[in-house]
């Protein structure tokens, strides 16, 4: 065909994707029920008034989702395909979770954001949620859960730390509007320190502010740094600082190698505490933090949260190749009915000492061919031996 069929910005995924896939799953939830974490998956269809009512998305983010009427009768309420998993985790926790005062939740979804072009409209994440804790205790386990289960994929994880609050405190300071600072911090994201600019010049008697946020650095002597430069010129940016000093503190202290980078987080207004991104090499593969206000806004309690997500499609091509298992191939050469049940027999036989079986008919060959009632069996390269009773080829199976 010289056009796909499938839609635009969707994958299929192949044995091999499916094998990287479930890998990263199933090591990513082993290492959360490591940790006390529950599972649980949200809905695909989510009610649109869940992302605009309290403003919990940016306007950037709706601009691409997928949103429809979903007629009911005569009436319909408007619908998105779920853009995100931390909005759809927080009203799961504040409807069918009342009772509790904090909760661990991991899940394992996707989510569908409109992209341009052919670029890729469905994400698939293993995504955490600590609802109801405080930093910086909660922020520092879930840096290490992520750490640990890219490092249980064979990955050497690089983490960088920051703090959304350094650059709003600066951009409040300038008497920037939201949306002002929105905008000007995307184009920062996007092209360049050049806007910083404009900062400066609403700022006088400060330091060079594009100097400042454009270095990184590691851990405490970097903060301390960083205070000192920005602090006389704007006091607030003490408190995210102090904040951003604790979480660090704590990785010093355990030996995890961290930086500390100013200009790290997208859609900034997000987050109101510490976050994270894990990259190998200089591949992002993660990352989240803390979102405090989240909680009141979708549930109407107030309560702490912060949680991560890791990208399962950055992930995967990092993999190297597993070891391909051994399946034992049962075929049956003739046409005969006999022959294909006794095939089937030893097949059930293999499957009870769980050995990976594959049955075939026609032409070919196998590990184990089965001729007039009899087993050829070839293993290992071998000559052939003859076995005549199921038992006997399990045994010689077991022993190769």
């Amino acid at each position: 065909m010289a056009e796909s069929m499938r839609s635009k910005g969707m994958r299929d995924m192949l044995p091999a994707d499916m094998e990287r896939f479930r890998r990263i799953e199933l090591t990513f939830r082993d290492v959360c029920l490591g940790w006390g974490y529950e599972e649980v998956r949200t809905p695909t269809l989510e009610h649109l008034y869940l992302f605009t009512s309290a403003g919990t998305l940016s306007p950037q983010m709706l601009d691409r989702v997928y949103s429809f009427l979903d007629w009911d009768g005569w009436s319909g309420e408007r619908v998105v395909l779920r853009p995100d998993s931390t909005i759809p985790a927080v009203r799961l926790f504040s409807e069918q979770m009342a009772d509790r005062d904090s909760a661990r939740l991991f899940y394992v979804q996707n989510v569908l954001r409109f992209e341009q072009g052919d670029a890729q409209r469905e994400d698939w994440q293993c995504g955490v949620e600590l609802l109801g804790d405080t930093y910086p205790r909660g922020d520092v386990e879930l840096i290490l859960l992520a750490r640990e289960t890219l490092q249980r994929l064979g990955l050497s994880p690089r983490l960088k730390l920051s703090h959304p609050g350094i650059v709003r405190s600066l951009l409040d300071k300038a008497g920037l509007s939201l949306a002002e600072q929105l905008a000007l911090y995307d184009r920062v994201l996007a092209g360049g320190l050049a806007p910083l600019d404009e900062v400066q010049a609403k700022l006088p008697g400060s330091a060079s502010i594009r100097k400042v946020l454009s270095l990184e650095g590691d851990g405490q002597a970097y903060i301390q740094n960083l205070s000192s430069v920005l602090e006389p010129a704007v006091p607030e940016v003490a408190e995210p600082l102090r904040e951003l000093a604790a979480v660090s503190a704590m990785l010093d202290g355990m030996g995890v190698a961290h930086e500390i980078s100013p200009l790290l987080v997208r859609s900034f207004e997000y987050y109101t505490g510490p976050v994270f991104h894990a990259f190998v090499g200089d591949q992002k593969v993660g990352g989240g933090g803390r979102y405090d206000g989240l909680v009141s806004l979708v549930g109407g309690r107030s309560l702490p949260a912060s949680g991560f997500a890791i990208e399962i499609d950055a992930v995967a091509p990092l993999l190297k190749a597993g070891e391909e298992a051994r399946v034992i191939t049962i075929h049956v050469e003739s046409a005969s009915g006999d022959d294909l049940a006794q095939a089937f027999a030893l097949a059930v036989a293999l499957r009870r000492v769980e050995k990976l079986v594959r049955v075939t008919s026609g032409a070919g060959k196998g590990e184990v061919v089965v001729i007039a009632g009899e087993f050829h069996v070839v293993l290992n390269g071998g000559k052939p031996e003859k076995h005549s009773d199921i038992e006997s080829v399990v045994r010689a199976v077991a022993k190769s």
